[in-house]
């Protein structure tokens, strides 16, 4: 098969890709938090997605450093803060929740929307595969933030007496 041929449907098809994926990751986040949460599930997300740092052993994904610490650091200090802010753990009985705002589900969207708008930007500039990379490391900051400091929380809550009532 020619894969010239194929060039037209490339466009929708990351369009479908990227969306498909924020549905399926706003479905779980707003599932998770009819679960009480344990250390397992809160670290298990950052630990999965590091098995995607594989990518760079292909030389097409490899970017320079000062790229990766750049797409790293904001998706830890600016991306990272409004999913922190829009999620808490509470603890209720025995039972630790994530609690999350009204305004949470709209923030993933929004969120949704600014990495695909930055993407299609970054997208002129490197290659597909680069793009990838500078986006993977993007939200593997975002992400790492805010389960680190969801775990602090946990164990904080863990720790302290139940509350009676």
């Amino acid at each position: 098969m020619d894969l010239a041929a194929l060039a037209p449907y490339r466009t929708a098809f990351i369009v479908f890709a990227t969306f498909g994926g924020a549905v399926v990751m706003i479905l779980w986040r707003l599932r998770e938090t009819s679960r009480p949460m344990t250390m397992r599930r809160i670290v298990a997300p950052p630990l999965g997605m590091s098995t995607g740092l594989a990518m760079f052993v292909v030389p097409a994904c490899r970017i320079p450093w000062s790229w990766a610490a750049a797409a790293f650091a904001l998706g830890a200090a600016v991306l990272a803060i409004p999913v922190s802010r829009a999620s808490r753990l509470v603890r209720r009985g025995n039972e630790i929740l994530l609690e999350r705002s009204s305004a949470f589900m709209w923030i993933l969207v929004g969120l949704v929307v600014v990495r695909f708008a930055l993407r299609a930007w970054v997208e002129q500039f490197v290659s597909l595969p680069q793009t990838g990379a500078i986006f993977f490391l993007l939200a593997l900051g975002m992400i790492l933030r805010w389960r680190v400091a969801m775990a602090l929380d946990f164990r904080r809550l863990a720790t302290a007496p139940a509350a009676r009532g």
